[in-house]
């Protein structure tokens, strides 16, 4: 039975010392929703940040049946933490050992201040107003997290799927905090291909007729917009034959009609229940700000460098040791994007290894099969 966890919530930032995004916007202070699981050891050196995915929560492990201001996006199937077979006792990120933490993105819609939130100058939801952040600005917040809870040096950064992406630029903005890094599923640059599909997903939204450029608050959600904009995207993150084989167990009404299509077989059927089961959970706005955020990443800029052997020459000096897993079956983060990270590492004389995971899972993989990244993790962390 998973533990029972609890969200735990970081404020900083005021009117009068405003939070200052890297696209110049402000925030009157913010709050980040936060677990953690383990114990923090007496020399507070034992520390792993773990950063989740696109639409992924801070609730990593264990089980959390409410979050405070959350409400109805809570829904069930957010209960169980989304990595628990990687999380706790005897895992690759053993409890026992060390001292985890998981936040919700600045941005968010599951306890951190994001465009649902209250704008204190209006008394009304953010939405339209709330500003763009860039993946450096996550890693700025998550610093402050860290100093409140009187952490200097991580013992390892992790991070799947985008959760790699502000793994990879925590590791070179502030090298000289984090001693390990596992980037799981991720690039060192979005591809064009990947823009492209991001773009037409925030097309989808911005399409909807409730959408109201994002002041929706009051009325009805952009729900279609969203439920589409997920369907684009999940193709992305299940490899066909994985798909295949999901759809035929999973047909949830064969005789949908749109407004005059009919839905015909199980695939279409099981999409549209994908897109519909997400909008119960999830928030347009911040669907949009995390993939603008992941459209336009370019590690080198985040991390304020001239080039990649700039980026990584910190890295380097730092001593750290990286850890970089492909999945062979990616549609999503293709193999290729890891090997041009690793390239970069490998030239910059980073202590680096690349593992290539073998999963008919796709994207996916690294929630449903734990024994394939477990033994790498756990040599990385005790090496």
């Amino acid at each position: 039975m998973p533990v029972e966890t609890r969200t735990r919530f970081f404020e900083t930032g005021s009117p009068e010392a405003p939070l200052r995004l890297r696209d110049g916007g402000l925030l009157p202070g913010i709050r980040i929703a936060y677990e953690s699981w383990g114990e923090l050891n007496a020399e507070r050196t034992n520390a792993i940040f773990v950063f989740h995915a696109l639409s992924g929560s801070h609730h990593a492990a264990g089980l959390n049946a409410a979050i405070e201001g959350v409400e109805e996006l809570w829904q069930s199937e957010m209960h169980d933490g989304w990595w628990e077979d990687m999380i706790g006792p005897g895992k690759a990120l053993d409890t026992r050992k060390y001292f985890i933490i998981c936040a919700n993105y600045l941005g968010g819609c599951y306890g951190s201040t994001g465009p649902a939130s209250l704008n204190p100058a209006t008394g009304k939801p953010w939405g339209s107003a709330f500003p763009a952040v860039t993946a450096a600005d996550q890693v700025e917040v998550f610093v402050h997290l860290l100093d409140h809870l009187g952490i200097g040096v991580l013992h390892a950064v992790a991070g799947p799927s985008v959760g790699g992406l502000i793994a990879l630029t925590f590791a070179t903005r502030f090298a000289e905090r984090v001693r390990n890094v596992i980037v799981i599923a991720a690039g060192y640059k979005t591809t064009v291909l990947n823009r492209l599909i991001l773009f037409e997903q925030i097309l989808a939204i911005e399409n909807d007729p409730y959408f109201n450029a994002g002041d929706y608050y009051d009325s009805q959600a952009p729900l279609y917009g969203l439920a589409l904009a997920r369907m684009i995207s999940h193709k992305t993150f299940v490899h066909l034959d994985a798909f295949e084989s999901r759809a035929r167990q999973d047909v949830v009404q064969a005789d949908d009609v749109l407004a005059w299509y009919r839905v015909r077989d199980q695939f279409q059927s099981y999409m549209l229940h994908q897109g519909k089961k997400f909008v119960r959970r999830f928030d347009a706005n911040t669907y949009l700000r995390i993939i603008d955020l992941w459209s336009r990443y370019d590690a080198t800029e985040e991390g304020d460098a001239d080039c990649p052997a700039d980026l990584f020459e910190r890295a380097r000096l730092a001593g750290q040791r990286w850890l970089v897993f492909s999945i062979d079956s990616d549609f999503c983060f293709y193999p290729e994007e890891q090997s041009e990270l690793v390239k970069h590492l490998e030239e910059a004389k980073v202590d680096v290894m690349h593992i290539t995971v073998h999963s008919d899972k796709g994207h996916d993989s690294f929630l449903l099969e734990p024994d394939l990244y477990t033994p790498h993790i756990a040599w990385l962390l005790v090496k």
